[in-house]
C-alpha cells in the first residue's frame, strides 16, 4: 500500500501565470468571513493546552492528518510544544498505533479545525508560531484550481503574517516553486524550491511517496517578525480581528 502512488499530472507547466496578481489581490483585501464557533471552540481548547505546558515556542502543523508528523516535530523539537490541526475528524480522532512511538511525547496534541480559521484566530491572538510546517497539501493540479492551494487562497497573507520558520513540502515541484514566489512575494525574501531527501519519513503521504519513487520538494524561509495586518476599511484595526457565527 506504500509504492503504488501515482506521480501528479498537470496541464500546467511552471507556475501558475496568475499567482503573482492572486496574492497580490489578496494581500490588498481583508478575508471576512466569519469565524465558525467549533474552530473558535477548537483553538481556545488548544491555546489552553499550550499555556498549560508552560507556552512553549509553537510548532503549527498545519493538515496534519492522522498526527504522525505532529509526532515526530514534537520528537524533534521537545523544547517546543505542537500543534497538530486538520479538518477531519476521522484522521485526527483516529487512534493510531505508530512502530516505535512508546512512549508518545507529551508536547504535542491533535485538533480539528478548520485552518483558514485557525490561521487567522492565531493572528487576531497574537499567537505567532516559531516554526510552521505544510506537509503535503493537497496539490489541487488542474489550471483552473490556483484559488483551492494555499498560495492561490485569500488566507495566504495572513499564514506570512505570522512569521517564523514556514517550511512547504510536495511531491508536486511546482506547487512548492508557487508557494516559494508567493512567499517571496510577501516577504519580500529570496525563497528557492529544492529538492528534498529527507533521513526519516515524518508522514504517512511522505513514506508512501518515497517508496513509489516520486522526488520530492522543499521550500523554507524564515519570515522573521510577525505582521499585524491592518483592516482597510478602518485604519489602526487589525485586520485578525473576526466575528463569529
Amino acid at each position: 500500500m506504500y509504492a503504488n502512488s501515482s506521480p501528479i499530472h498537470s496541464a500546467q507547466s511552471g507556475v501558475h501565470d496568475q499567482l503573482a496578481a492572486t496574492v497580490a489581490k489578496h494581500a490588498a483585501h481583508t478575508f471576512q468571513k466569519p469565524v465558525s464557533a467549533y474552530n473558535q471552540r477548537a483553538f481556545d481548547d488548544s491555546i489552553a493546552a499550550w499555556r498549560a505546558a508552560g507556552s512553549l515556542p509553537l510548532i503549527l502543523d498545519a493538515g496534519c492528518g492522522v498526527g504522525l508528523s505532529t509526532m515526530h516535530l514534537a520528537a524533534q523539537y521537545p523544547d517546543h510544544f505542537v500543534i497538530g490541526v486538520d479538518q477531519s475528524a476521522d484522521r485526527v480522532g483516529r487512534n493510531t498505533l505508530w512502530p516505535g512511538a512508546a512512549p508518545l511525547p507529551d508536547n504535542f496534541l491533535r485538533i480539528r479545525a478548520d485552518l483558514v480559521d485557525y490561521w487567522r484566530l492565531l493572528l487576531a491572538a497574537g499567537i505567532f508560531p516559531a516554526r510552521h510546517y505544510l506537509l503535503y497539501p493537497n496539490p489541487w493540479p488542474k489550471i483552473g484550481q490556483l484559488s483551492r492551494r494555499w498560495h492561490g487562497h485569500p488566507v495566504f497573507p495572513d499564514i506570512a503574517a505570522l512569521g517564523g520558520i514556514l517550511e512547504c513540502r510536495s511531491n508536486w515541484q511546482i506547487y512548492v516553486e508557487e508557494c516559494a514566489s508567493a512567499l517571496g512575494q510577501l516577504s519580500g525574501k529570496e525563497v528557492g524550491c529544492e529538492v528534498y531527501q529527507p533521513t526519516l519519513p515524518i508522514t504517512p503521504f511522505e513514506s508512501k511517496y518515497l517508496a513509489s519513487g516520486h522526488q520530492l520538494w522543499r521550500c523554507q524561509v524564515s519570515l522573521g517578525e510577525p505582521r499585524v495586518l491592518q483592516d482597510p476599511r478602518e485604519p489602526g484595526r487589525p485586520a485578525g480581528t473576526f466575528q463569529t457565527t
